[in-house]
């Protein structure tokens, strides 16, 4: 009866605890919708300059969505929904090339593609895009100028390119196609065993393309495979499940998904894989981000996978769209990506003064002492995986470095990078026919390429020049390759200068198997 009786006591007693907190969470919202109705009212009647009431609550908005400091989150008007509508998943035409910001440049063309209106208008790799129709690019973002340039198939933009030597903007007017780029651009072999492929993006050919170009490599008897998601920023979903699928067994995890008030969402493989057994090593680095995570998160843990390279982006959020009264839009962080073992997938980034996300801790993905001390979680076979956010490979091999001379060299060039790389394209367009794929760059090339450099009014320092011959003669070497050849000419000629490529090419010469390659790397120190 006592214990019944104290029971009872204690239930009464917690309740107006809880009673009080709701009160207390009913009366702050109360408080901070008074606050934003007041503050609303006085800016709309007494500011110095007349404010449109319509405006002031998109600001707010804006505001809000801005506050939650998360770079994924966005309140979309109504054209920008249809843009990304269109480019995410809709039928869009562009004119077939990739666009950077370069600083003191503007926007400027990175790479032409094969077969598209502007390779067949003659664009080159430098072009710097200066009007957009009639409308000066000044000032724009890499952003909208692609949504300027991309439209409707068959609808027309007009372009004006500034380019060295050449006075007055290059104009021409483009019909916009259905642009169709690769995820998979090409496949090779290196001495005839190991199986390369580049897998550049998720698109919705990815899966096809990457298993036509596993089962090619096979039969031409590859014993095993790498697969380069070094610079994949991801895409599709979708895409990341299959293309994991292509490797692991029916009914084995890919990852899942965590949200707030939400249950937890798993991804299994559901078909059965095209390459079950064969020897796998992918290579990451720090632009290894979201669906490319995925797919190494999840081969990672399952031992279907060794990775080596670099520690991931760590882009592991989930985005949701929520359409709004108007046509507008709320694209906000609902969820987070997890491996089957568990593992976070974001890293955690913080918002500085100038409006950049930078990683809190830069250095912990990369340093042994750091790595110990963040959580390990266990894969399939019991091997320690690393959590904290992103994938840290097996196997940690830094990329290839300047010397002092050339960064120095690469530091001088940058205020004319425009007319280097445009001199650079002349030339290696001049000499594409000349030469063989096992050619060898001379001497008057280089003497050629300054002499360009300069007509060109570029200033060059003679001791800086001859001190970065090596690094010249790279670039003129590969512009004249990719020009002749094609890019996996230029993956074969570079493999000295890759070292990730040629340590996972090293692996899986020596291992007959996946678990031989486990063992390989388990011997070998970090680097």
């Amino acid at each position: 009866m006592n214990r019944k009786r104290t029971a009872l006591l204690a239930s009464l007693v917690a309740t107006p605890l809880l009673v009080g907190g709701f009160v207390f969470q009913e009366r702050a919202t109360a408080d901070g919708a008074r606050l934003f109705g007041q503050v609303l009212d006085l800016v709309s009647s007494r500011f110095v300059d007349t404010v449109d009431t319509g405006a002031l609550y998109e600001k707010a908005a804006r505001g809000l969505v801005g506050q939650l400091q998360d770079p994924y989150s966005e309140l979309m008007s109504p054209s920008q929904l249809r843009s990304f509508n269109s480019n995410t998943g809709g039928r869009y035409g562009g004119l077939g090339m990739s666009i950077e910001e370069q600083q003191g440049k503007g926007i400027t063309v990175a790479k032409v593609f094969h077969n598209t209106p502007a390779e067949r208008a003659g664009i080159r790799e430098g072009d710097v895009i200066a009007l957009v129709d009639t409308v000066s690019t000044r000032g724009w973002t890499s952003k909208k100028t692609a949504d300027a340039l991309t439209g409707t198939p068959g609808t027309k933009v007009t372009v004006g390119f500034a380019r060295p030597g050449v006075a007055a903007p290059i104009k021409i007017e483009f019909t916009r196609a259905v642009i169709k780029v690769p995820a998979v651009p090409y496949e090779i072999t290196f001495d005839g065993k190991v199986g390369y492929i580049p897998l550049d993006q998720f698109n919705e050919n990815a899966t096809s393309e990457l298993t036509e170009s596993v089962r090619r490599l096979q039969n031409a008897g590859a014993h095993g495979i790498v697969l380069d998601l070094r610079n994949n920023p991801g895409g599709f979903l979708d895409q990341a499940l299959s293309i994991s699928n292509l490797f692991l067994k029916q009914g084995q995890e890919i990852a899942s998904v965590r949200g707030r008030n939400t249950e937890p969402q798993m991804y299994f493989a559901r078909e059965k894989p095209a390459a079950p057994d064969v020897p796998l090593v992918i290579l990451t680095n720090q632009y290894t981000a979201s669906a490319s995570e995925i797919v190494a998160g999840a081969l990672q843990d399952h031992d279907r996978a060794v990775i080596v390279g670099n520690t991931s982006f760590g882009k592991g959020l989930v985005q949701t769209l929520f359409n709004l009264d108007g046509g507008w839009a709320l694209k906000m962080t609902t969820a987070k990506w997890y491996t089957p073992s568990g593992r976070s997938i974001q890293k955690e980034r913080k918002l500085m003064p100038d409006g950049q996300f930078v990683e809190v801790h830069p250095d912990s993905l990369e340093s042994d002492s750091a790595r110990k001390s963040r959580p390990q979680f266990k894969s399939d076979a019991g091997r320690v995986v690393y959590g904290g956010g992103a994938v840290t490979p097996d196997l940690l091999v830094q990329a290839d470095t300047l010397t002092t001379a050339e960064q120095d060299f690469r530091k001088a060039m940058a205020p004319k990078s425009q007319e280097y790389y445009v001199a650079l394209y002349d030339l290696g367009y001049e000499l594409k026919s000349q030469v063989k794929p096992d050619f060898v760059v001379k001497p008057e090339w280089r003497n050629e390429f300054l002499d360009r450099l300069e007509k060109a009014g570029v200033k060059v320092d003679r001791k800086q020049w001859d001190a970065a011959t090596s690094l010249v003669d790279r670039d003129i070497e590969l512009r004249v390759a990719r020009a002749a050849f094609g890019d996996s000419t230029v993956r074969r000629r570079t493999l000295d200068d890759d070292p990730q490529l040629k340590k996972a090419i090293e692996i899986i010469q020596k291992g007959g198997s996946q678990k031989d390659l486990f063992a390989l790397v388990a011997s070998r120190p970090q680097r």
